[in-house]
């Protein structure tokens, strides 16, 4: 079984930084892309960031130069640097990982979601 656990969310102000991790375990094969997406209040559920296992990135146009992903393989944890946030940042952060339990492929998995708040 495969779990992701994130970790680092929180209360922040306007202009803050929050650095969000989220650890993958279990019976691991090869993790292919790590995401973390993100859904506030009333919206769908958005792709915030994402990175493949050769560091290859994307971004969301809102996120642009404010944030930054970047993954540890050897420890299967993937991270979000946030800077300058900003109130519409405000929603529940999720990780998402397309895992690979063993050659035959893979399967995505889902944290459980860490909220982050931005006051103005």
């Amino acid at each position: 079984q495969v779990q992701l656990v994130e970790s680092g969310g929180g209360l922040v102000q306007a202009g803050g930084s929050l650095t969000l991790s989220c650890a993958a375990s279990g019976s691991i094969f090869m993790i292919n892309t790590m995401g973390w997406y993100r859904q506030a209040p009333g919206k769908q559920r958005e792709l915030v960031a994402a990175i493949t296992k050769f560091s290859s990135t994307n971004y969301a146009d809102s996120v642009k130069g404010r944030f930054t992903i970047s993954r540890d393989n050897a420890k299967n944890t993937v991270y979000l640097q946030m800077n300058s946030l900003k109130p519409e940042d405000t929603a529940v952060y999720y990780c998402n990982a397309d895992v690979w339990v063993s050659r035959a492929g893979g399967k995505d998995y889902w944290g459980q979601g860490t909220q982050v708040t931005v006051s103005s």
